[in-house]
């Protein structure tokens, strides 16, 4: 270790099993305050990452563990000299490898001192550390190619066998993907500030740092070894993911302009996949809306910015868009997905041709331009971006007049477009990282009546079917989220608009979410079957936006005792573009009821 310090891992394990019975969000964030403060700076790093339940942030391309339940298994039954067979009948009798693995290692040791068998195995019997079992999970995720099965089940199987069995439960689990803590990354901003920031008012400058750098165990490092103020100085990095700006959404061009000061820059909201472009020199990087490196599905993208991005260093956003490349029109989000979907990369960029249309800088040669006001950023992005028929800015007017704005969203609907994007362009127009606001303001086609529109909703619980659905999750309890109390809060149930194949996928989709209580960050007053860690967005349509005194979204805001729930809800895919944070807010549907109900007057109301 060369004299770094280290934390034992049963430490952690300790702490892990207190998260997993504790549903206060309070009591979850002073247990990580508590965790944090124990654990030396040189480690803070992996332990964060252990508690995301990863190796690592996903921009930086760590290769998954690639172990599957059978070599799990296998590695436990080598570990603690049992059968595969016994391990699985143990298996099913727990419901849960990791509490089986526990099981089998506590009979293990108990037998093994007698029997002299830490000599036999080459065990140490010291005590597990934190880096230990991360390099060493680290080392099976990098194992690839001939032999390394065998390499990951003696490096998993050594791991275990001197694990205590606390210890084998939770480092299983991790393997498995389903560690279940309840920890999202605002508890972990929040636990640092109150660990090493002096409480709240440190909160927003290490939330800032971490939405430059979207690295949280990079950030606790820095915070506990130099102190807060020296995230005062982070700025963005070439090839490290900003967090992307969110915005509202509306369908008022009046109050729309109002809501940005008067005057707005208004832009094709484009149907693609929005793509941060990180340019140094000849290498080009390029991350998704959730941070995920997505640079080898575009390398058509990859070479557009190599040849039409006119600076050394610099970060660009966009979107990427499907096109017909006969007549450069717009094609919609799911014949993107196609591409997605395709091995041969270059064959799918032959059947699914792309553009890219910008519509902000970040960085520009050493300079941080988020702290600048959008029309200082527009001139920095017109003034490096060499436009070319599939590389170029968004189209946009700046207006001041609610009839000028209607008339360009109508044309941009006409051009392929799902709508506009209002931008505040006065003097405090910053890009807010990871922050939605009224800066930037959605305002889509689907606004025009009920529900045309569709909602993005987390998954958050589930009820058992019945007749052929029998035995399956067969209905979704929906949330929306609250970005005030960093909560998910219950809109719907949905069962409609599955398939026989979305149905007989669903415990693949939903197993590694589901945990035994309802999760500390959702706010429900119904008691599902299931309950499930909110990580999953689904995009669900409905008749109508109605009262309901069962859901907890929207609770009092229209009248008191009942929130907004959807009549008729239909599932309509999947929405892994997006992380739960990013669905539909609670504020978002007060608008949306709101709307629906102006719109119903105006109908009643005699001509």
């Amino acid at each position: 270790m060369g004299g770094e310090r280290d934390l034992e891992f049963s430490v952690l394990a300790d702490a892990f099993e207190a998260m997993e019975k504790i549903t206060s969000r309070t009591q979850l964030t002073m247990l990580t305050v508590r965790l944090l403060k124990k654990t030396p700076p040189e480690v803070v790093d992996k332990v964060v990452y252990l508690i995301q339940g990863k190796l690592g942030p996903d921009w930086k391309g760590y290769p998954e563990l690639g172990v599957g339940e059978k070599l799990l298994i296998n590695a436990i039954a080598l570990a603690y000299r049992v059968s595969t067979s016994q391990v699985e009948k143990l298996y099913k009798t727990l419901g849960d490898l990791g509490s089986a693995a526990q099981r089998l290692a506590e009979k293990f040791r108990s037998q093994r001192r007698p029997m002299g068998l830490e000599a036999f195995m080459g065990v140490s019997g010291g005590k597990l550390t934190v880096s230990k079992v991360y390099n060493t999970l680290l080392r099976v995720a990098m194992a690839t190619g001939e032999g390394s099965r065998d390499l990951k089940l003696s490096l998993i199987s050594g791991l275990l066998a001197e694990a205590s069995p606390k210890e084998a439960k939770y480092i299983v689990r991790f393997i498995e993907g389903k560690l279940r803590l309840g920890v999202g990354d605002a508890t972990i901003l929040d636990a640092l500030a109150i660990a090493f920031g002096g409480g709240a008012r440190a909160r927003e400058l290490i939330e800032r740092a971490y939405n430059l750098r979207a690295d949280l165990g990079l950030i606790a490092r820095t915070v506990m070894e130099h102190g807060v103020e020296a995230l005062k100085d982070v700025k963005p990095m070439v090839g490290i993911p900003v967090r992307p700006m969110l915005a509202e959404r509306h369908n008022d061009p009046a109050e729309i302009l109002r809501k940005v000061g008067g005057r707005g820059l208004v832009e094709y909201k484009y149907d693609g996949e929005r793509g941060q472009i990180h340019k140094d020199g000849d290498n080009i990087y390029i991350f998704s809306r959730r941070l995920e490196n997505i640079t080898r599905m575009y390398p058509d993208v990859v070479e557009m910015a190599r040849r039409h991005i006119k600076a050394e260093k610099a970060i660009v956003e966009g979107e990427i868009v499907a096109i017909d490349p006969d007549t450069m029109e717009l094609r919609p989000f799911q014949e993107l997905m196609r591409r997605k979907r395709k091995h041969d990369i270059h064959r799918a960029m032959q059947e699914v041709p792309v553009a890219v249309f910008l519509f902000d800088a970040l960085y520009r040669e050493g300079e941080d331009l988020t702290t600048k006001p959008l029309p200082v950023r527009r001139r920095h992005l017109e003034e490096i971006v060499e436009a070319s028929e599939r590389f170029s800015l968004a189209t946009h007017i700046i207006t001041s007049s609610p009839d000028e704005l209607q008339k360009f969203f109508l044309k941009a609907i006409e051009d392929g477009a799902e709508g506009v994007m209002v931008k505040a362009i006065h003097d405090k127009s910053i890009y807010r990282a990871g922050a939605r606001g009224w800066l930037w303001i959605k305002y889509k086609r689907d606004y025009k009546s009920e529900m045309i529109d569709t909602v993005d909703l987390v998954v958050v619980g589930g009820f058992y079917g019945k007749g052929r659905r029998g035995g399956k999750i067969g209905t979704l309890l929906m949330a929306a989220y609250d970005p005030k109390t960093d909560t998910f809060k219950t809109v719907c149930k949905v069962g409609s608009g599955f398939t026989d194949e979305d149905l007989d996928r669903m415990d693949e989709i939903l197993g590694p979410y589901r945990i035994p209580h309802k999760h500390p960050r959702v706010d429900s007053k119904l008691e599902a079957d299931v309950w499930f860690v909110p990580a999953k967005v689904a995009e669900i349509i409905g008749a109508e936006l109605t009262l309901s005194p069962m859901h907890t979204c929207c609770l009092g805001k229209i009248k008191p005792g009942v929130g907004i729930s959807i009549r008729f809800p239909r599932f309509i895919r999947w929405r892994d573009d997006k992380s739960p944070e990013d669905a539909t807010t609670e504020d978002e549907l007060v608008e949306m009821y709101k709307r629906q109900l102006r719109k119903i007057e105006e109908e009643q109301a005699p001509s």
